[in-house]
């Protein structure tokens, strides 16, 4: 409608694969980018299936004091002894998960929003080194590792918003996959660019992390800015006013997305506030709102 301009006032961010680069280093550029979207009063968030000391640690380095979405959606907090909103897996529901995958040779990692703990595995694979990679500085997020973890959450149980899992054969995953979905009701699979086998509270995503910040904060999902680059980012780029797919996301990804920018070794995030929210404080300037 003439003389009505859309307006973005929230911005989330996926972390690996969107903020980061494959170096997990964060370009002088997309920093500018974030604080000139800041500066100008938006609201700037990180939704990631990052454990909340971790997505705290690039917040800060960003300079962004916001409520942050992590664990996938799991625990939302700008402080982690006060959460805004929390899903966690039961403490039965975590022994009857961790009963079933130690049947397959797998890397467990239960990720509390204190700790981690996780099985000691004999792979001496990448693809450990690099699930386990950037998890936060040890001092932050205690990191413990146990020969077997059913015997340990025997005496110690616990319950947790996430669980990452990483398998060295496609068929095991897939057995996995199959068996905790017949018998555990409680928990869905996902994936992202960190680790391709990620157990969640049922009830929660990204896209209902975001659904919880914004009517805490009164921003519409109509004036949200997601941006994301894997599985786990689709539900929050579809309910999103302008949802956005890095360049490097795969077809599912992109077909969910409003738009598509750059790579995340391309500047794709100082692309999108370029052409996005530079473009939108233009028009606000050039063609004032009427009342």
């Amino acid at each position: 409608m003439e003389g009505i301009i859309l307006v973005y006032r929230l911005l989330a961010l996926d972390i690996d694969g969107t903020l980061l680069r494959s170096n997990f280093r964060i370009d002088r550029s997309t920093k500018e980018a974030i604080d000139y979207v800041k500066n100008k009063g938006v609201y700037v968030t990180l939704a990631t299936g990052r454990n909340f000391p971790s997505a705290q640690k690039i917040a800060k380095a960003l300079k962004i004091d916001s409520i942050l979405i992590t664990h996938n959606g799991a625990l939302i907090a700008s402080s982690i002894d006060e959460p805004l909103h929390e899903e966690r897996i039961s403490a039965y529901d975590v022994r009857k998960i961790v009963r079933i995958l130690e049947k397959y040779d797998a890397h467990i990692r239960l990720l509390h929003e204190r700790y981690s703990l996780g099985n000691q595995v004999q792979q001496k694979s990448h693809i450990v080194a690099k699930m386990t990679m950037g998890i936060g500085d040890p001092l932050f997020y205690p990191v413990t590792f146990t020969e077997k973890l059913s015997d340990h959450l025997e005496e110690k149980p616990m319950s947790v918003p996430k669980i990452d899992v990483q398998f060295f054969n496609d068929e095991e995953r897939e057995a996995a996959y199959q068996e905790l979905i017949e018998e555990i009701e409680g928990v869905q699979i996902t994936a992202s660019t960190r680790c391709d086998f990620e157990v969640i509270p049922k009830s929660i995503n990204k896209a209902v992390g975001l659904q919880i910040l914004g009517k805490h904060l009164g921003v519409s999902m109509d004036e949200m800015v997601a941006v994301g680059d894997f599985t786990n980012d689709i539900e929050m780029i579809q309910m999103a006013g302008l949802g956005v797919a890095m360049g490097q996301s795969s077809e599912d990804v992109k077909n969910a997305a409003d738009w598509v920018t750059r790579t995340n070794e391309q500047h794709g995030v100082g692309y999108l506030v370029r052409e996005v929210f530079r473009k939108q404080m233009k028009m606000q300037i050039e063609q004032p709102i009427e009342n």
